[in-house]
This record gives structure tokens, sequence and C-alpha cells, in this order.
């Protein structure tokens, strides 16, 4: 699946990489992430996509997204539009697919192999794409959960598809502390 001699760059789509490790049971630890894929092959970048609220005061992700920034990962982030859906409950809309998608198609030239950690089935033209230019494409998503967090057309498209659980023992952690209902739901509903 790897080879030790060529290029690679992770492309962690944020929200959907923390949805699949939570319908596992499970944390990423992304010093062990990197690491990982350090070791498959020659790692030039590890990108990760998050849209932030920046006008709360406190973001349960602004942690997470700090240590990244400083621990070798490159941050894409964007600020999250908040709204109320009709029932009253406030949610945040932060889609990152486009940047993600530049940002491959411009780093496609300089890899050998990318690999994305998304089910998100609007990512197969993308995936399609980046094969058209010689790039091959492993996506890292899980069909354990129910549903299957992959879509079937992205599973397909992907020269290779890791399951996310099978994983666990190398990147996973136990998960800390359910953080509480109103801020999951806040961070984490930007699809």
């Amino acid at each position: 699946m790897f080879y030790k001699d060529e290029r690679l760059a992770l492309f962690i789509d944020g929200s959907n990489l923390y949805a699949a490790a939570k319908a596992l049971g499970f944390d990423i630890d992304y010093k062990l992430l990197r690491a990982e894929f350090m070791r498959r092959g020659k790692l030039l970048r590890a990108f990760y996509y998050t849209a932030l609220l920046e006008n709360d005061e406190y973001s349960p992700i602004r942690p997470l997204v700090d240590w990244l920034h400083y621990n070798g990962f490159t941050m894409v982030t964007k600020a999250a539009k908040e709204y109320t859906d009709s029932q009253g409950r406030r949610k945040v809309k932060g889609n990152m697919d486009i940047e993600l998608a530049v940002n491959a198609m411009e780093l496609a030239p300089h890899v050998d192999h990318i690999v994305l950690f998304s089910g998100d089935g609007d990512f197969r033209p993308l995936v399609e794409s980046l094969q058209r230019q010689g790039v091959r494409v492993s996506v890292v998503s899980t069909i354990r959960s129910q549903p299957p967090m992959i879509s079937d057309e992205l599973r397909r498209q992907a020269d290779n598809f890791i399951e996310l659980d099978g994983l666990r023992e190398v990147i996973g952690r136990p998960p800390r502390d359910p953080m509480p209902e109103r801020e999951r739901e806040e961070e984490y509903t930007a699809k």
C-alpha cells in the first residue's frame, strides 16, 4: 500500500474524522498519527481542516488546533457561520471541502500519494482528478460504524481504503470525558 520512498501528504477533514472516531469509540492521538505516516513514506505535509467559532470566548476545539499548529500540522481554518435552526437550536456551519480540494490539487504535482481522512462522497471527483494526475489516493474512514461513515462512491474511487478501526491500536487513545452535549453539537455539526 505504501512505499518508503514515496512523497506523501495527509489531508484531514477534521469534523469528519472526529465523527468517525467517535462512532468507533476512540479518540485520535495526532502525534501518533503523524508518526505512523512518517514511518510509511516521506511525509511532506499534514493538513488539518476545521471551521472555528471566532466570536466564542472559548472553543472546545481551540486547544487541539493550537497543539496541531505547533506540532507539524498545517492548519487550514475559517470562521464558522452560526445560525439557529427551526427548533431553536444553535447550529454551526463550516464546510471546508473547497479549501481541502484546492490544496490537494495544488500539491498534486509534488507528491506521489495522498491520504484523505474523510468519508465524504463529495470528494470522489477530487480523488478521480488526483488519480488522473498520477497521484495514488488512500482514503481513511470506517465501514464498521452504523451507518458506515464512508460513501460507497468514495470508497470505490480510492486506490486504497484504510479502515479507521484498523488503525485504532496505532493512532488511538481512549476517549476523554465527553464534552457537554451543547458544545459538541455546536462544534461538530459543521458539514
